[in-house]
């Protein structure tokens, strides 16, 4: 895997002008305006006036340099004139070199025959929506689908969650460097996609994050997938800017309704209400992806509990498996409230049983 010069330099150009970006994209019609500039362009439009004392910083550009710091961060470079380069964002001349983590695995995941599918929602989303998302995720990367989305807190984080509990295949594309972690609190999100699946940006790596790496990090969600799946959407929510960017790129964009009157659904139903299509669970977003045929690939099957789970806690998942729905009967199994109810807390945490609406838990499926 490799970059070349030119391409290694738009990630340093990216970081030394992101405080000017934020900036510029209001002054301009759009982000995507601001990042189809060439490297002087996008100097001239940004650096006022330290535009000569930035030019001269971009001529003094070290590629080796470069690829040490990105060596040491274990990330490793890409560009669009490299092989592995992922097919579906050639058409998106403002990609131009991604830093990945996980990039032994960044050829099978993007393959242009294997079918891709971002999930993407409110950072504050319901209980629901995410043992939703988390269905989603787990259900289409158990029938070999790649999961793409952002691992913002929320919708986008049990998505990647499901997708390593259903086989790993999940990318996790960042506004920041790949090799932070954002937010902090999903540092562990983050070291397990790395080591299962991948994790990517176009910033070098140690990049801080800014606001307009948010969209432009959505446009490159949208460009990896064949479809973008909305899940809990507030009317402004930046998770329908990577449905429009999806819309742009002509790729299939679906939704999940939800109450007329949440807050959550309001951008959901307008997906749907625009055409978007409607999805229940992972069979319809393979069929409405990739034909009826996948569909039946979707796995029945429980998820795989860790080897090292506490006595209290496995003899609990032991009497969900065995039929035992109501928390009256479970606290009855253990004898003392407090431990059952703690040990289905974690198993919930773990998603290894899920909640019923009325009370009860049930075995979660793949």
């Amino acid at each position: 895997m490799s970059a070349c010069d030119d391409c290694l330099r738009r990630g340093f150009v990216l970081e030394l002008l992101a405080g000017r970006i934020e900036i510029a994209r209001h002054e301009r019609s759009g982000l995507r305006d601001v990042l189809a500039l060439s490297d002087e362009q996008l100097v001239k439009a940004v650096g006022g006036e330290a535009t000569r004392e930035l030019l001269g910083r971009v001529a003094g550009f070290h590629p080796d340099r470069h690829r040490a710091r990105t060596s040491a961060a274990s990330l490793s470079p890409v560009c669009r004139h490299d092989d592995l380069f992922p097919p579906r964002l050639i058409d998106d001349a403002t990609v131009h070199a991604l830093y990945v983590a996980g990039s032994e695995r960044l050829g099978a995941l993007t393959d242009p025959a294997t079918p891709a599918v971002a999930i993407v929602g409110t950072r504050r989303a319901s209980p629901d929506g995410m043992q939703t998302a988390r269905e989603l995720g787990r259900g289409l990367a158990a029938a070999g689908v790649t999961v793409v989305s952002g691992m913002a807190l929320g919708i986008d984080a049990a998505a990647h969650e499901g997708a390593l509990e259903g086989g790993g295949r999940t990318i996790a594309v960042l506004g920041c460097g790949a090799d932070v972690a954002y937010p902090r609190s999903k540092a562990a999100l983050h070291r397990r996609i790395a080591a299962q699946g991948v994790v990517l940006s176009e910033m070098p790596a140690g990049a801080t994050v800014h606001r307009w790496g948010f969209p432009a990090r959505n446009r490159i969600i949208a460009g990896l997938a064949h479809a973008t799946v909305v899940v809990e959407a507030a009317q402004k929510s930046g998770s329908l800017i990577t449905a429009d960017f999806a819309l742009e790129l002509g790729r299939d964009v679906l939704a999940v309704p939800g109450s007329v009157r949440s807050w959550r659904a309001d951008g959901t139903n307008s997906v749907i209400r625009d055409g978007g299509t409607l999805v229940r669970d992972a069979r319809d977003v393979l069929d409405a992806v990739v034909g009826p045929q996948m569909a039946g690939h979707v796995v029945e099957a429980f998820v795989s509990p860790p080897d090292d789970l506490e006595p209290e806690v496995a003899a609990m998942l032991e009497a969900v498996e065995g039929g035992v729905r109501r928390t009256d009967e479970l606290i009855a199994v253990s004898g003392d409230t407090y431990r059952a109810l703690s040990a289905l807390a974690e198993l919930e945490m773990m998603g290894l049983v899920r909640g019923l609406q009325g009370g009860g838990y049930e075995r979660t499926r793949l």
